[in-house]
């Protein structure tokens, strides 16, 4: 009897496992995937259907997950079902056992909590000084303390970003005279090819830039800033540099040194992840020598070191890990366990960055940290994207040049993966 093509895929990726000695039920017991499911969701006005093809996850979190993805929910929501026991009335979904194949579950929209909140506002004369040149010394003069009234949910509250850097990364729109004489100057380039130089308006126009930057990073890479100035060009051909061939250069250049600027002034906010690379010379605090580097985000790191929630400091956020100990002895307390686990992230960030503990005293501060739900749902702090999707979408992509690395191999793997391609031709043949 031939075998399918996915039970030949599959073998293969039980080979690729076993390298890493993870058995092929211990890595997919997460899910039951014997069977796909298909659940009946009530969304608002609508009726969807909602296919799972590896089976219900194990964790509310994971199904969560999944509906936002699907269905594309940008709302804090839970997660309701119907409970055959009470005629099916619905009730919340607090463990994925309680549903099955073709069941119905409701998803409830949390709408946002309006709140007043007073917060210290930067003057423009503060923050946007242009010096393009060299870095500038900030002064306490540089700031104002004037009470402004601010709306915000707790998203936006939040100390967490929220976005990741962009793809495509979109121009701001720039000051009312600004946005005038750039369409002129752009008309006039389209005619004759006449550039723009006015001192002012480049002064402008990097201040927003640098106000757009800092929503997605503090230190942005070469490549990030190159891909502003391209988008920048692009959109204000004017703006092009006379120098250089492709009319970039001097806008990297601009931004880089400008971006510096920002950082020296507004690190009197008290940003940790600006706080951290401060230091006079960069030099330590316990050490004669001094730091060999900046401390800042790796490739998709969005929150690398967030300051901590409006009113919490290391004091209070020390004390609710010391709760969460306690907590964690408790059983069935998921939901207080993930609400202390989330307040303390930022905690938890200064202390892996500032003091680089070794993985058992790690685990001794935070043991209820070191579970797959917990672990997933930190890597999505971090880099606003799912753990499980990205790793096994990266598998994929890599599993072809795996498997040619160990065919080349030989011995009982290079065996196995001999017979397995055997398989999966005579599949493909029939």
């Amino acid at each position: 009897m031939l075998l399918s093509y996915p039970f030949v895929i599959r073998c293969k990726f039980i080979v690729f496992m076993s390298e890493f000695n993870i058995t092929f039920w211990g890595f997919f017991s997460y899910y039951r995937f014997n069977m796909s499911v298909r659940l009946r969701v009530m969304l608002q006005e609508e009726i969807r259907k909602l296919l799972l093809p590896l089976g219900i996850p194990q964790t509310v979190g994971e199904l969560k997950t999944i509906l936002q993805e699907t269905f594309e929910i940008k709302q804090d929501f839970t997660i309701q079902f119907q409970d055959q026991d009470f005629d099916g009335q619905f009730f919340t979904l607090l463990e994925t056992k309680d549903i099955k194949d073709k069941d119905t579950i409701k998803v409830v929209l949390i709408e946002p909590v309006i709140t007043l909140t007073f917060e210290d506002s930067l003057t423009a004369k503060g923050v946007h000084q242009s010096v393009d040149s060299s870095f500038v010394e900030s002064s306490e003069d540089s700031f104002s303390t004037a009470s402004t009234i601010i709306l915000s949910s707790p998203e936006s509250a939040s100390s967490l970003r929220s976005e990741s850097w962009p793809a495509q990364f979109e121009i701001p729109t720039f000051s009312f005279d600004t946005e005038l004489i750039l369409q002129a100057a752009n008309e006039a380039y389209s005619k004759d090819g006449t550039l723009l130089n006015n001192p002012a308006v480049k002064s402008n126009i990097l201040d927003k830039l640098a106000d757009s930057i800092f929503v997605y990073t503090a230190y942005p890479s070469q490549a990030q800033r190159e891909q502003v100035a391209e988008a920048l060009v692009a959109k204000h051909p004017c703006l092009r540099d006379p120098v250089s061939s492709n009319g970039l250069y001097s806008w990297h250049n601009s931004l880089k040194y400008k971006l510096g600027n920002y950082r020296a002034k507004v690190r009197h906010l008290g940003l940790p992840e600006l706080n951290v690379n401060s230091r006079k010379k960069k030099w330590t605090e316990d050490s004669s020598s001094p730091c060999r580097s900046l401390k800042k985000a790796k490739k998709s790191e969005v929150n690398y070191l967030p300051p901590h929630p409006q009113g919490e400091t290391d004091a209070t956020l020390e004390k609710e890990r010391v709760d969460l100990l306690y907590e964690c002895k408790k059983r069935d307390n998921n939901k207080v366990i993930n609400e202390k686990i989330a307040k303390t992230f930022s905690l938890r960030r200064s202390d892996v960055i500032l003091n680089k503990p070794p993985v058992i005293d790690f685990k001794a501060r935070w043991p209820a940290l070191f579970e797959f739900s917990q672990i997933e749902e930190e890597f999505r702090r971090i880099t606003l994207k799912p753990l499980q999707s990205t790793f096994l979408g990266k598998l994929d992509q890599y599993t072809p040049k795996l498997l040619s690395l160990y065919r080349r191999k030989g011995g009982a793997v290079g065996k196995k993966l001999e017979t397995l391609d055997m398989l999966n031709e005579a599949c493909i043949s029939s």
